[in-house]
């Protein structure tokens, strides 16, 4: 019999309290423990960690990706993501072009050029800007865009907006700034004409933030406003030449299952397990179905996480997740159409407004974006409504009347042109609304859970990307999290965005300065800001 015991209390301060608690102790009874121990040890080595993934878009694939080319045990749970929201791809969206990289996958078209309209036609049409000489930001994007009424004067009332631009650094001080007051009053603080509101500015917020500028946070503008327009080429865009579920999400998918990721279609989830021992979700329960997971990510939506909070004990019991329920999304149609001839379409892409306030559309060519419909004798086009609430209710029938009525005043060859085929989406609160004061209510990427994170287009970070980009990018972000809470694997490396051009960099930091010696002011604090 041997026997012996020893305690690492006096080195407990020095080690991981992951690894080791407190007043460890081990005690050795004989050798025949000590090879159970040893076997049971090698198990425990070779038992891969359980990650559980909800939700299955760009934040949720972006982070299952990851963790499976690190060894973990990937469950993804509520698959079949849908293919709604902003359909381009901008220049700065870095981490999405090396991902399709990476898989050696072609999803995209090359750069088009797009255009925008409103009820009295077209308005402006934006060429590949980094087939242009490179100009000094803004000075490219607002040179180069071809207006066709929009008169020099109205133009030029959009460049004081730089001062906001320069001192929106993406910080929470920002945020907290300019959350609160909305993207109208901030073009009327800075002196924007009534035009350029009305017929370029708001119509590019309906589609770009899927809401009316009255209703759209001055914060989520300046950093969407940051984000595509920093350098002149970061306004041009590629489209993905078919649904992003075939052309990306199905390969991504394949090739992760090649590398045991299990992701599971219909497994919606109902609630969570949690264990008072651990302070840990320890089970993912759907239904009468539940999953083991040693860390958890959530990335879903608003209004699908609003569902889960209300519906679980668990995450009613957490301040963060009762705030989300303060948060609101936005409805979304999508109208398909196959004409009965061809209709020549002046641009690929193009934003649309100026026939109801309350909502704003796009228009895209298929016959030049997807690939299935390049050589179609008729013209095949998609109409997509954001905030688009009144048109939920209606039947099909009444929104391609709607639709077409729409596109004739935008184009006046659609007066002749009839419907002969039709495909109705319906996605109700399927998109993020940036709404005035809604920054207070969004969650991080870490929670009070210690192995729980988030990812999606809502989560705050400090990135600076936006859409699709940011999407993918928090998903990196929380597999990095799990990483570091797990204690195993590396780090996804995660492509920064491109730096300012001197003369902006320059400028905030002069903006900088300035504001640090304001707050030194007394009572500078005072007075509401």
């Amino acid at each position: 019999m041997l026997a012996c015991s020893w305690s690492v209390t006096s080195l407990a301060p020095y080690l991981s309290n992951k690894r080791y608690g407190a007043g460890f102790c081990c005690k050795a009874i004989d050798l025949q423990s000590h090879a159970n121990g040893d076997q049971d040890n090698e198990k425990k080595k070779k038992k891969k960690k359980k990650v559980v993934i909800v939700g299955s878009g760009w934040a949720g694939l972006g982070a299952a990706h990851h963790l499976c080319n690190q060894g973990f045990d990937v469950t993804v749970l509520e698959g079949s993501p849908e293919d709604v929201g902003i359909r381009g791809y901008w220049y700065p969206h870095r981490n999405i072009f090396s991902l399709v990289d990476e898989l050696g996958i072609k999803p995209f078209t090359n750069w088009i050029k797009s255009a925008q309209y409103s009820g009295d036609g077209l308005e402006v049409e934006f060429p590949i800007f980094q087939d242009l000489p490179q100009l000094p930001t803004p000075l490219g994007t607002f040179y180069y865009s071809q207006f066709a009424r929009l008169p020099l004067f109205d133009r030029l009332t959009s460049l004081p907006l730089l001062a906001a631009v320069v001192d929106f650094d993406n910080t929470d001080t920002a945020w907290r700034k300019y959350d609160s007051i909305t993207a109208r009053e901030l073009f009327k603080q800075f002196g924007c004409s009534e035009r350029l509101y009305r017929d370029v500015f708001g119509p590019l917020l309906q589609v770009g933030l899927f809401a009316p500028a009255e209703q759209c946070s001055a914060a989520a503008t300046l950093g969407v406003l940051v984000y595509i327009l920093s350098h002149q080429k970061d306004f041009d865009m590629v489209w993905c030449r078919g649904t992003v579920k075939e052309k990306i999400f199905e390969p991504w998918i394949d090739f992760m299952r090649t590398k045991g990721c299990e992701i599971l279609e219909g497994r919606r989830v109902t609630d969570f397990s949690f264990n008072e021992e651990t302070s840990c979700i320890s089970e993912v329960i759907c239904g009468k179905e539940s999953y083991n997971a040693d860390a958890v990510i959530l990335a879903v939506g608003i209004s699908r996480l609003q569902e889960l909070i209300k519906n679980s004990a668990v995450l009613l019991t957490r301040e963060e997740f009762l705030k989300v329920l303060n948060l609101a999304s936005i409805d979304v149609v999508t109208v398909k159409l196959c004409l009965d001839r061809k209709v020549k379409i002046p641009n690929a892409s193009n934003v649309c407004s100026g026939f109801d306030d309350s909502f704003g559309w796009t228009l895209f060519d298929l016959n030049i974006i997807h690939d299935e419909h390049n050589d179609d004798p008729v013209t095949v086009l998609q109409a997509d409504f954001y905030h688009s609430n009144e048109f939920l209710p209606l039947k099909d029938e009444d929104i391609v009347a709607k639709v077409m009525s729409y596109l004739s005043k935008c184009i006046k060859d659609f007066e002749s042109a009839s419907v002969v085929d039709k495909e109705i989406g319906r996605f109700p609160q399927s998109l993020t609304h940036f709404f005035p004061g809604s920054y207070k209510y969004m969650m991080r990427g870490a929670t009070s859970f210690s192995n729980v994170f988030m990812a999606g287009d809502w989560i705050i970070n400090r990135h600076g990307s936006w859409s699709q980009e940011k999407s993918y990018v928090t998903g990196l972000e929380a597999a990095n999290r799990v990483v570091d809470y797990l204690e195993e694997g590396s780090f996804a490396k995660i492509i920064p965005v491109e730096e300012d051009e001197p003369h902006i960099e320059a400028l905030r930091n002069l903006n900088r300065r300035f504001n640090e010696f304001r707050d030194q002011i007394p009572l500078s604090n005072f007075f509401l800001q």
